[in-house]
């Protein structure tokens, strides 16, 4: 049967195979084997077609074949992106057949295109007058869309591109990246000068902005920051008055941090009506509902985490709030959870002392103390309630309470374990006030108090494109470029801060006089793999340190420079930096102040007695660093998120936009060169990306390739040290474990405060059943490859020589730690 093609037009054609057949060969040129690409794709498509097939569904459907063999060599999944991208293009520019014309469609169509948004009222109305668009068409290079995966094709033009009021693609890629780079330098003195700096950095994926940024960025809603801190006051107008800031906050899409600790606990007094208080979580989950009624620009969920200190009354209704049992009005379905924890805390919890919980209105400095001041008016309190003279309160262990805490981690992956006295004592920015609480991803460490709202604004490094092959043909940090991202992407976000609008004036007020802003870093283990490092060795953790050293200290330096230019934040006087501290320097305080070492090196390389001074003399912005999760750009960025490891080395990712086949082609590219990849591909399918089952992969290649739940906790651990001694505010740091014997997870989450790391994020424990690949023929009987069960305290494997090991893993001898006092 002949098959016709239905044109946009609704006009028939015939099916021309030799037509597709082109369009197969040109996404796949400059790659291995493109014909025999070509072939097969073409052929695999004639299975999906019919008679009526539309030109998108034909388009659709190339791309899907593409994909569907992703699996066997990850360059199809440029095939696919190419193919993609040529849709975008004929859509937003016409139809093209050479790279030249491509171009000067780019540069033809741009000004005309900038025009529409405006006219739509969809795009900021100073575009036209204040930029030469003329000379910014001419600077788009459409061929930096090849640096884009599939993945971070769908992501930016699903996601983040803007379309017309008639819902037509608006944006190709580089225009998206023009449009985010002018909506960052209206500010600007020679504003087109500096977008073509921002843009060329940002096309080039050498930074990424955060998302809040790249949705709003250059739009008639410019609600770029990231990140809002707030607290609830003890007050039912300030209670009232949190939940209309969190729909306002949601509805232009920043990520919230709520805490409720000053809120009195169930049973407490009301004096004005002499009834009692229903406490905090009634009030919680009010504004857990506020999150699924206001979307996030109208494309999902508000994303909001409560936060507590452990010392509350009714901090064991605040565990129970994401199970799944329970009566409904006190859970949180949406709102994330995570608990504020004391240097005094830890300290009882290793010696197995006493713990008090405490109804806030009869202890109501406790949250406003961190510290030494904490513990001793603690121990007050604790007395007074001894003494019988606190009307209520409850008197619990403290290792029970840890127990408990990590129970409700393991099931339900909340409460997230974040640390106060490390953050307020590490603190640069400690002269506003106590920190209450961290963010939604627990990186951002701000004041905040009933006239300011916290703001952070927030871009990532991908280090990935700062990895350059030196003259001698090795492969290393180009330490120039990192400098040179870093001072770029440290102004766009200063610029950011007066262009941005929250709709709430608590939010801005804190913008304005505290410029904060979060520098941070993706791709950390796509870099260590590219470089034939194992996450868990010395050579890893001393290019976090490196790495982030070297970021560190360009952010400072270009904040200092910006305080010459522009003038120093309001709250810089009384600040540390203003005593000439750097982030370094507040290991030394926060030592001081616990009586306990942190264990981390102290290496440092660049002259920072020379930055010490420079600071002295004021600084642009109170905060400079903060590594976020970069979970979606990280998928613009086509590179590993943050600094995690990878999940698995196949699997089947799943985001808003749909599910997608990530293959790690860092694994695909080394197992070519060593002429293993077609032997081993199907075993590495079979075994769902786990290449430590198959004998043929050599020892130095499983070294470097291990998966999150086959490394060592603490190796998560020491790379977050290492990296928090650089970073004045925290880490999104993800934990991946393999064992769920509490007692090691206490010994774990010891260690991450034992070295001072501020937060953790998500706990992810390995499932106890995995789901059977369906889409290799597996021979039962060799599938079953079963090795003996380990903690993360013993060596990886019988094969790694013991020097190998983790440095901060603990001996693989038997333990008197948490677990053996516990079990």
């Amino acid at each position: 049967m002949a098959i016709t093609v239905v044109k946009r037009n609704g006009e028939r054609e015939p099916y021309d195979a030799n037509k597709i057949n082109l369009a197969i060969e040109d996404a796949s040129r400059g790659l291995d084997e493109n014909i025999t690409w070509v072939t097969q794709i073409a052929s695999e498509l004639e299975l999906t077609l019919f008679d009526g097939i539309t030109t998108q569904q034909l388009d659709e459907a190339v791309i899907q074949v593409a994909l569907q063999n992703v699996k066997d060599d990850p360059q199809f999944d440029t095939v696919a992106a190419r193919l993609l991208l040529k849709t975008i293009y004929k859509r937003v520019l016409g139809d093209y057949t050479s790279e030249e014309q491509l171009k000067e469609l780019h540069r033809e169509h741009f000004p005309a295109t900038i025009q529409r948004g405006v006219d739509e009222l969809l795009l900021d109305s100073r575009f036209p007058a204040l930029f030469d668009l003329e000379r910014l068409a001419a600077a788009l290079e459409p061929s930096r869309d090849g640096l884009l995966k599939y993945i971070g094709v769908v992501t930016l033009n699903n996601r983040y591109s803007i379309k017309a009021r008639n819902h037509e693609p608006l944006e190709v890629p580089q225009y998206f990246w023009m449009r985010i780079a002018m909506g960052l330098s209206l500010n600007e003195a020679d504003p087109t000068t500096h977008a073509i700096e921002f843009y060329n950095k940002m096309s080039k994926l050498e930074y990424l902005a955060a998302g809040s940024t790249l949705v709003n960025a250059g739009t008639a809603y410019p609600q770029l920051s990231n990140c809002f801190v707030m607290e609830m006051h003890d007050d039912i107008e300030h209670i009232a008055k949190s939940v209309r800031d969190v729909m306002w906050l949601t509805k232009g899409t920043g990520g919230i941090g709520l805490s409720v600790t000053k809120l009195r606990a169930q049973g407490s007094p009301i004096r004005s009506n002499n009834t009692t208080s229903t406490g905090p979580i009634p009030f919680m989950h009010t504004i857990d509902s506020v999150l699924r009624a206001v979307s996030r620009g109208g494309k999902k969920f508000g994303a909001l985490a409560f936060y507590m200190e452990n010392w509350h009354l009714d901090f064991p209704e605040f565990l129970d709030l994401r199970q799944n049992s329970g009566d409904p009005y006190r859970r949180t379905r949406t709102a994330n959870t995570a608990v504020w924890i004391s240097d005094e805390f830890m300290k009882r919890v290793q010696n197995d002392d006493d713990w008090y919980l405490f109804d806030p209105l009869e202890v109501a400095d406790l949250n406003e103390l961190y510290g030494q001041e904490f513990s001793e008016r603690f121990a007050h309190y604790a007395a007074e309630a001894d003494a019988g003279r606190l009307r209520m309160f409850k008197k619990i262990s403290a290792r029970s309470q840890f127990k408990d805490i990590l129970m409700s981690l393991q099931t339900t992956a909340h409460p997230w374990l974040t640390w106060k006295d490390t953050i307020n004592n590490r603190a640069l920015n400690n002269n506003t006030g106590t920190i209450h609480l961290s963010n939604l991803c627990t990186e951002i460490c701000l004041p905040q108090d009933l006239e300011n709202i916290a703001v952070c604004n927030l871009a990532s490094i991908n280090l990935s494109t700062h990895l350059k092959v030196d003259a001698n043909g090795g492969l290393g940090f180009d330490w120039d470029l990192v400098e040179d991202s870093a001072r770029s992407a440290v102004r766009q976000l200063d610029n950011l801060i007066d262009i941005t609008e929250s709709s709430v004036a608590e939010a801005d007020h804190a913008n304005k006089t505290n410029r904060a802003i979060g520098l941070g870093v993706m791709g950390f283990t796509d870099v260590v793999e590219k470089l034939g490092y194992s996450y868990e060795s010395e050579e890893a953790y001393a290019l976090m340190d490196e790495i982030m050293e070297h970021v560190s200290y360009a952010a400072i330096d270009e904040s200092a420079d910006l305080a010459r230019e522009r003038g120093s934040y309001d709250n810089f006087v009384g600040s540390r930096w203003s005593q000439g501290l750097v982030p370094f320097d507040s290991l030394e305080l926060t030592e001081k102040d616990r009586g306990v070492p942190i264990p981390v090196d102290r290496t440092m390389r660049l002259d920072w007695d020379r930055l010490r001074e420079k600071v002295k003399g004021g600084m642009r912005n109170a905060t400079l660093m903060a590594i976020a999760p970069t979970a979606s750009i990280g998928l613009v960025a086509g590179t590993t998120p943050g600094l995690d490891p990878q999940f698995a080395q196949i699997f089947s990712r799943s985001t808003s936009n749909g599910k997608f086949l990530e293959v790690n082609r860092n694994l695909v590219t080394d197992l070519q060169k060593l002429g293993l990849w077609e032997q081993v591909r199907e075993q590495v399918l079979r075994s769902q990306g786990d290449i430590q089952v198959i004998a043929e992969i050599p020892d130095e290649i499983k070294k470097v390739y291990k998966t999150s739940f086959q490394l060592s906790a603490y190796a998560f651990i020491e790379v977050a040290a290492r990296a928090q001694k650089w970073i004045d505010q925290a880490i999104s740091r993800n934990m991946y474990l393999e064992t769920r014997d509490v007692g090691e997870m206490m010994d774990i989450y010891y260690k991450a405060w034992e070295k001072g790391v501020k937060t953790t994020y998500y706990l992810h424990v390995k499932p106890r059943h995995q789901a059977e690949q369906s889409t290799v023929k597996v021979n039962k009987a060799e599938e079953i490859t079963q090795g003996a069960r380990r903690g993360f305290g013993a060596p990886a494997t019988p094969a790694t020589p013991a020097a190998e090991a983790p440095a901060t893993a603990p001996s693989a001898a038997p333990r008197r730690g948490f677990g053996g006092l516990t079990s």
